[in-house]
């Protein structure tokens, strides 16, 4: 059955265009009262910095803010809710101008960017949303519905269309992880002789992923391919796949980072999509330094920055989460 996965990518452009659409840029229209409008501090908050995607952010959001003339502190959450609570209090009380948060929980996050904002201290999410609108002034996610379902299909030709498959999930938390295995399976869930024999949730961590792999594969020798939901997972499905002295099974990823094009280089994972991080987190920057001085972005609330799909054929052209010539 052939599939056009062109023609799904265009009503996924068109539902985007009508969800961001519906989202006013509401930034003119709160009203919003800096508490500290002198102030050049900026706190950067993410996950660990152990996970090279995070680290990304770091970096890049610090390098545009240190160009534009602010002083950035940068503290990770751990994916610990009440650690994020914490660090948002400390930066409300060291009066920082304004927070940008990769949030520890779409739901759990909700108050933290609540009480932030009625501080006076504007929050610009990046990377992960809230399900709530019109509190954070910005919140800048990758396109995670788009790139899943290339890498799905580059995953299915691969296959053959047919053959056994395992799914790693990442956080239950993170409403992106949910996101991409549902778009995976708009795809993998059309062809009859797939069949996936596990799926199972390892936290986008490469210790749980390797445990993880070496269970499935005790289980269901005879697997031909595992479809996982970022790259840190994926290079953990690799090192188990490596370590029970296989070479035949074929390993996607998601967002990547260097270990992930290097493995692709090397022919040990097929794919990945990688998230333009250098690209979101300036533009997640500049908006909040334009909120700043004006009092608006001029943007919408909600905005996706595309995926691009990393394969040996274009692993050469990937520097720093970006493809140049």
């Amino acid at each position: 059955m052939k599939k056009n996965i062109a023609l799904q990518l265009v009503l996924s452009l068109i539902l985007v265009v009508m969800s961001i659409s519906s989202v006013a840029a509401n930034t003119e229209d709160i009203g919003f009262e800096l508490a500290n409008p002198e102030s050049k501090l900026v706190y950067v908050i993410a996950a660990s910095r152990e996970n090279a995607y995070f680290d990304a952010i770091y970096k890049f959001a610090e390098e545009r803010a240190t160009e534009l003339g602010y002083e950035v502190v940068t503290v990770s959450h751990e994916d610990d809710i009440s650690l994020e609570t914490q660090l948002f209090d400390t930066a409300i009380a060291a009066k920082a101008v304004a927070i940008i948060c990769d949030n520890a929980g779409s739901d759990a996050s909700i108050e933290n960017v609540r009480k932030a904002t009625k501080a006076g201290v504007p929050v610009f999410l990046l990377d992960r949303e809230i399900n709530e609108s019109g509190l954070a002034i910005t919140q800048i996610t990758a396109d995670n519905y788009s790139g899943s379902l290339s890498l799905a299909e580059a995953f299915v030709e691969a296959l053959g269309e047919k053959g056994k498959y395992a799914e790693l999930v990442g956080k239950e938390s993170d409403t992106q992880a949910q996101i991409r295995s549902d778009a995976f399976h708009e795809i993998l869930d059309q062809y009859e002789e797939l069949e996936m024999v596990a799926q199972q949730g390892a936290d986008w961590d490469r210790n749980k992923a390797f445990e993880k792999v070496e269970s499935i594969l005790m289980e269901n020798p005879d697997i031909n391919g595992i479809i996982c939901g970022n790259d840190d997972m994926a290079l953990g499905a690799i090192a188990a796949v490596k370590a029970a002295g296989r070479d035949d099974i074929v390993v996607t990823g998601f967002d990547g980072i260097s270990e992930a094009i290097e493995a692709i280089k090397k022919g040990e994972m097929l794919a990945t999509a990688m998230d333009q991080v250098s690209v979101s987190a300036t533009m997640c920057v500049d908006q909040m330094h334009d909120f700043v001085a004006t009092g608006i972005t001029g943007k919408p609330e909600k905005q996706l920055v595309p995926c691009l799909l990393i394969t040996k054929d274009n692993a050469d052209k990937v520097k720093d989460f970006a493809l140049v010539e």
